[in-house]
């Protein structure tokens, strides 16, 4: 593998480049309205290209000096970020129009963060690893208060820059630990000094990677670093709420994934647990901190740690079918979650959009399609059988049970059982209460994405093999197992 192989970011290449001339037609491309459409279905064009430019890639390949890497793990979450940033971006048309606060930029900073989260599923050194974190993480933190006049925008932007600088400190400072007592950055380097004799007795590099992992914790939201969360979702707009929950999540777990397996596999028994503390503390409060959530993206929010906690079971586990299932409930929390967010944005009447769950109050008699398709979603966030949610749970519990963390799988069983209270009481509240009036009509393109993924969920069961698949084979390319002790 050549030391300066640009073709294996060849795809990471076009779509910087892309989002420069993105920008140039946005700032110069005519009138402001003609400028907010090409700006975003070109972007969505060039995230469709980009997909395919990762997909026709073949092989391990590696550029900059080892620094970034292009195997089958990482073009299967690149595959499921670009999607989820491309349904972002589509959601997002009718939401700012109607609210007159349609900005070209804002697909321009989405493929920009697209980039950043690219390169972050393909890093393999500390340097790339935050140089490719911070290009994602400046983009968001515009877009979280991408509505100047509204002061909850503008409060969500602020708590986040603030959260994420924190944590941007702490994981630098591990990085400059690591760096001196492994003597390099790169994950190959850190995997011989974890992997020498007196590591686990080696504090500063125990050190080093506890401040790392904080740093990422922040990133996905693992309690206890979760604070800026249910703010920032609940303040930002609900588009870029649907953003945030979705492909930024992916593509920080996919970097933990391989920070942990490609970096530190030697210090497995240190690092695994840490990751089931965060598991065990996500679950616990997503499961229970919702419960008296009334707002519906407070409530994701919540919903949202929790199922960072069900993922990190299958991390926890250490070996090939642990991540093999964490690759299977992260697209399948992919498409749960954006549906689910589609649903909010149809959640419009006359005088604007509203959030609380008890407007839904009759949905059923209202709008049945909608409710139906809501419900299917909720269910399967709940995890009930035979929709796509229960399987997700079931992989990352079963490759738990298989590593003998017993406790962790009644744990997550146990959480996914009091967490489907507030998905129920959402129901409950669609098909049983009194009507309300109803809502006003909803955008092809957000009808389009509930439709597309209440399908998926409700037949990913009669043919779950291709996913399981390319899972499988993403796994493998990490060179994910690990000889338990």
């Amino acid at each position: 593998m050549s030391e300066l192989n640009a073709i294996a970011a060849l795809p990471e290449i076009f779509l910087a480049l892309g989002s420069m001339g993105l920008l140039m037609i946005g700032a110069f491309g005519g009138d402001q309205d003609g400028r907010r459409d090409t700006t975003g279905w070109l972007a969505i064009a060039l995230l469709a290209i980009t997909g395919v430019l990762v997909a026709t890639q073949t092989g391990d390949q590696s550029a900059f000096q080892g620094a970034f890497v292009s195997d089958i793990f990482a073009r299967f979450m690149k595959l499921l970020v670009l999607a989820g940033s491309a349904v972002a971006i589509l959601l997002s048309f009718d939401d700012f129009r109607r609210a007159r606060a349609a900005r070209f930029e804002i697909p321009v900073l989405i493929v920009l963060a697209t980039v950043g989260m690219m390169l972050m599923v393909s890093a393999s050194d500390l340097l790339s690893l935050y140089i490719s974190l911070e290009l994602q993480s400046l983009a968001l933190y515009v877009l979280a208060a991408i509505r100047r006049d509204e002061v909850r925008s503008s409060e969500a932007g602020l708590k986040y820059f603030v959260l994420g600088a924190l944590s941007s400190g702490m994981l630098l400072y591990g990085a400059s630990l690591l760096y001196g007592f492994a003597g390099t950055t790169s994950f190959e380097g850190l995997q011989a000094a974890a992997s020498a004799p007196d590591a686990a007795t080696n504090i500063g590099l125990i050190a080093g990677l506890v401040f790392l992992l904080v740093g990422l914790a922040f990133k996905i939201s693992a309690v206890p670093f979760h604070m800026w969360t249910p703010d920032v979702y609940e303040g930002a707009p609900t588009p870029i709420t649907a953003f945030f929950a979705a492909a930024p999540k992916l593509a920080a777990l996919a970097l933990l994934a391989r920070v942990l397996f490609d970096g530190f596999g030697g210090l497995f028994v240190q690092w695994q647990k840490i990751v089931i503390f965060l598991s065990i503390a996500s679950m616990l409060l997503g499961a229970f901190a919702a419960i008296g959530q009334t707002n519906f993206k407070r409530l994701m929010a919540y919903s949202s740690i929790g199922h960072v906690g069900y993922a990190l079971v299958g991390l926890s586990a250490g070996s090939g079918a642990g991540v093999e299932s964490l690759l299977v409930y992260l697209a399948i929390y992919l498409v749960m979650t954006l549906g689910t967010f589609a649903c909010i944005l149809a959640m419009r009447r006359e005088d604007g959009p509203v959030e609380d769950i008890y407007e839904l109050a009759g949905l059923a008699q209202t709008n049945l399609p909608m409710a139906f398709f809501l419900a299917m979603l909720l269910f399967s966030l709940a995890g009930v059988p035979p929709l796509a949610g229960f399987f997700a749970k079931f992989y990352v519990f079963a490759a738990a049970v298989k590593a003998e963390l017993y406790g962790l799988a009644i744990l997550g069983v146990l959480t996914s059982v009091i967490s489907a209270f507030y998905y129920l009481r959402i129901i409950k509240v669609m098909f049983f209460d009194e009507a309300k009036p109803r809502f006003t009509g909803t955008a092809p393109y957000v009808r389009g994405v509930i439709i597309a993924t209440g399908l998926f969920v409700v037949l990913y069961a009669a043919y779950p093999g291709p996913l399981i698949d390319a899972a499988a084979a993403a796994a493998k390319s990490l060179q994910a197992t690990i000889a338990l002790p």
